[in-house]
């Protein structure tokens, strides 16, 4: 169990990343993960029986994910439409775009076929027969995100990362430095589908099948993470704010795990599962709100204060 929450709170939090990136640095509403997260698995299938290298397969649907972020910056740009409604018009489009893509069929199973994840456990059965199998697929998706985190911390810290995180705060900032914002979002967006489309991918590869429906609820459940990550960690530093995206959304799938398996005890069945993410939201949004993490802060503070000048007083 414990097992299947960190690969799937890995694999999602690929995902998570991307939301970070438009919803947090941006400041820009983007739904198309919605449609750009199944367009991932929905390419990976079409490449894996047409018989393309897995390794390949991933980067394709980072591309194409790319794309997809591509025309929700045109539509937003170009068109003069609102950002939420442009990636809502993306996100619908992309849905007969992807059956397009598996030959207009909604699922298409590829467990017969070789794929990364087939290729270690194979490895852990050959070469570690006591260890769990799904062990080294953890391993595997660890040094993946990782890297994937390391990369983004590297690329924030650029001029280019630094003015993307200006433009989200303060957009006239980035107009009067003489620069482009509609390029500069761009490329956030289309970055971040990329990562939405790879996290399609492998959740694909670890399901054995994609199906066009996998990204109905793929938003809220990545911003349901990424309040989470918040509430546990709280910083200003890029390399924190990355690493707690990916603590919230091992705690999210930690969190609907528990609820799937031991659920039926308060009557509750798969069904209410996109119920409580949405109530986890509203709770997030509360306690932000009344901002209760700072007030516990502060009384603890001052405590400590008073702690240390009594001790103070004790000495004299």
């Amino acid at each position: 169990m414990i097992s299947a929450i960190l690969i799937e709170g890995l694999i999602y939090g690929i995902m998570v990343l991307g939301v970070f990136a438009t919803f947090r640095v941006l400041n820009f509403c983007d739904m198309t993960v919605d449609g750009s997260f199944p367009m991932g698995a929905c390419v990976l299938a079409a490449c894996l029986t047409h018989g393309i290298p897995p390794v390949v397969a991933l980067l394709i649907a980072f591309t194409v994910g790319m794309l997809a972020g591509l025309c929700t910056t045109l539509i937003y740009t170009k068109l003069h439409i609102p950002d939420l409604l442009a990636g809502i018009l993306t996100m619908t489009m992309l849905y007969s775009v992807n059956l397009r893509i598996m030959s207009n069929k909604a699922n298409v199973s590829f467990l017969r076929i070789e794929t990364l994840f087939t290729k270690v456990n194979a490895f852990m059965v050959d070469r570690m027969p006591g260890i769990e199998s799904s062990l080294g697929i953890v391993v595997f998706l660890l040094i993946v995100v990782l890297i994937i985190k390391f990369l983004l911390d590297v690329f924030y810290h650029t001029d280019l990362g630094l003015t993307m995180g200006a433009l989200g705060s303060n957009p006239q900032l980035v107009v009067s430095q003489g620069m482009n914002p509609n390029i500069i979002r761009g490329i956030g967006i289309c970055f971040s589908n990329g990562l939405a489309a790879l996290a399609g991918a492998f959740a694909a590869m670890y399901n054995g099948f994609a199906d066009v429906g996998m990204g109905t609820g793929v938003v809220v459940s990545g911003l349901a993470s990424l309040m989470l990550g918040e509430f546990v960690l709280r910083s200003n530093k890029i390399g924190l704010q990355t690493l707690r995206v990916l603590i919230g959304s091992i705690i999210y799938r930690a969190l609907m795990m528990l609820a799937r398996n031991y659920g039926r005890y308060i009557h509750m069945t798969a069904n209410d599962l996109k119920l409580i993410t949405g109530i986890l939201i509203i709770i997030c949004l509360i306690v932000s709100r009344t901002d209760i993490f700072n007030r516990f802060k502060q009384k603890k503070f001052y405590s400590d204060v008073l702690k240390t000048e009594q001790k103070r007083d004790r000495v004299k």
